[in-house]
């Protein structure tokens, strides 16, 4: 038996990685058994206690230039526990000879240093201290190590882990034995992972077809697209246990997952970024409505081939491959993936999912790139038009008024109807001066005026 321990019990994670562990059994590949930990005093597990932790997901999307709709009943979580009901529990799979691995998904928050931490705590310390506690319960009983394997969203999420850990063992003043350990038989792995998940259905209609799709009630179903992929940092004998290939989701063992990373941030979510605000400026309310669009679905198609794919790496034609296969999620009609919900801190993402691709242009060709900047041009006319609506910051679109979520600065400082040119020079914002790219300053203010006006920019 393979046994993992998992912090973390909502949707992603039931419709990511436990499915692909779920796949691996079915397949005869392994005996593998998942307990989750709730991480937090949040929520109960009363679902799972009532469907004896079974529980079905279904992928929706397009496969072959076809809809599917593919059910699996997954049957991987041998134990759902809420620690701080049932801390022994807990503490015992720290003296479990058969764990293995530990998976986490505590949002990109997750993983932090508080230094007010005591290790005589649990509710209300980070998972970093709660996780330092557990792998001194598995030192102490003189057990050998464990890969990680966190999921969060942040860069470098093992090393960034591992840090963490090495912090509390200093607060704390444990062993340096405790330390050598985990620097000898421990193994962060830092880890990509790539599938968008709706989760459970929001409304009756959906919830009602894909209840009579499974056969039965099922108080956890969960939505996800047929894209997958888990790339994992290889790491001493990760491939006992973690097995390369398609098994549900594509699982690849690398030694370079830099290269996943910026090819998802750029391909994937720079494209999303870059859409957004043109989108919502142009009436659409789905990535589904903007890709049925002509003319919106050119844009997407011509910045990706003109100015984000050369330079995610030299292989071109791999780039071009998963670009094609993000159009097709971008083309999923089950998804509803709203624009609105995408736009939460538009200004942050911009700068770290098309900035990057918008400077090796600049470097590239001794000009600004003409979408990425269109797409800029979009995101600032649309900040521009925030109103202040009680504690709402809010922008009437022509078919709509929708409330933006970003840093307050930001949205304060475009309620105040304050210069554009002036926010793309703050370096605070964007870690440098946007209008020292020649003609940036000039293009965007120009742009921003026509589409003002009404006139459509791509």
């Amino acid at each position: 038996m393979i046994k993992i321990l998992q912090y973390g019990e909502g949707n992603f994670l039931r419709t990511f990685v436990d499915v692909y562990f779920d796949t691996l059994n079915k397949s005869g590949l392994g005996e593998y058994a998942v307990s989750i930990v709730k991480p937090i005093t949040f929520g109960t597990l009363e679902r799972f206690e009532k469907q004896n932790n079974k529980y079905h997901i279904i992928l929706r999307g397009m496969e072959n230039g076809k809809s599917v709709e593919n059910v699996y009943k997954v049957d991987s979580l041998e134990k759902v526990m809420d620690p701080f009901a049932d801390y022994e529990s807990y503490i015992a799979l720290a003296r479990d000879p058969e764990l293995k691995m530990i998976v986490s998904n505590t949002t990109e928050a997750g993983i932090c240093f508080n230094g007010e931490d005591k290790m005589d705590g649990f509710d209300g310390i980070t998972y970093p201290a709660k996780l330092t506690k557990f792998l001194y319960e598995r030192y102490s009983a003189g057990l050998g190590g464990v890969y990680l394997l966190p999921v969060e969203l942040i860069d470098n999420n093992a090393d960034e882990l591992k840090k963490c850990v090495d912090k509390y063992m200093e607060l704390w003043g444990l062993p340096e034995a405790f330390k050598t350990w985990n620097d000898e038989q421990n193994f962060y792995c830092n880890t990509l992972v790539d599938r968008i998940v709706s989760g459970y259905p929001r409304d009756e209609e959906t919830k009602s077809h894909l209840t009579s799709l499974i056969g039965e009630v099922d108080e956890l179903m969960s939505i996800g697209e047929p894209f997958g992929l888990w790339a994992v940092e290889k790491k001493r004998d990760i491939a006992k246990y973690i097995h390369e290939g398609v098994h549900n989701i594509e699982v690849v063992l690398t030694d370079n997952i830099g290269y996943y990373k910026k090819r998802k941030v750029r391909v994937l979510n720079g494209s999303h970024t870059n859409l957004v605000p043109a989108g919502l400026l142009l009436g659409a309310v789905t990535v589904y409505d903007c890709m049925v669009d002509e003319k919106l679905s050119a844009f997407v198609e011509e910045t990706l081939k003109d100015e984000i794919i050369p330079y995610v790496s030299s292989d071109i034609a791999a780039t071009t491959v998963f670009a094609g296969s993000v159009k097709d999620r971008f083309m999923n009609p089950f998804l509803n993936h709203q624009l609105i919900s995408i736009s939460l801190n538009s200004i942050s993402k911009w700068r770290a999912r098309v900035l990057p691709s918008f400077k090796d242009y600049y470097a590239d060709h001794g000009e600004i790139a003409p979408k990425l900047t269109v797409g800029f041009s979009y995101l600032m006319a649309l900040y521009s038009l925030i109103e202040k609506v009680g504690d709402r910051y809010e922008v009437k679109l022509k078919n709509r008024t929708v409330e933006l979520k970003d840093d307050l600065p930001y949205l304060e400082y475009f309620a105040s109807k304050k210069s554009v040119i002036d926010f793309m020079a703050d370096e605070s914002v964007w870690g440098e001066d946007l209008t020292a790219y020649a003609g940036f300053a000039e293009k965007v203010q120009e742009n921003v005026e026509l589409i003002k006006k009404g006139v459509v920019l791509i």
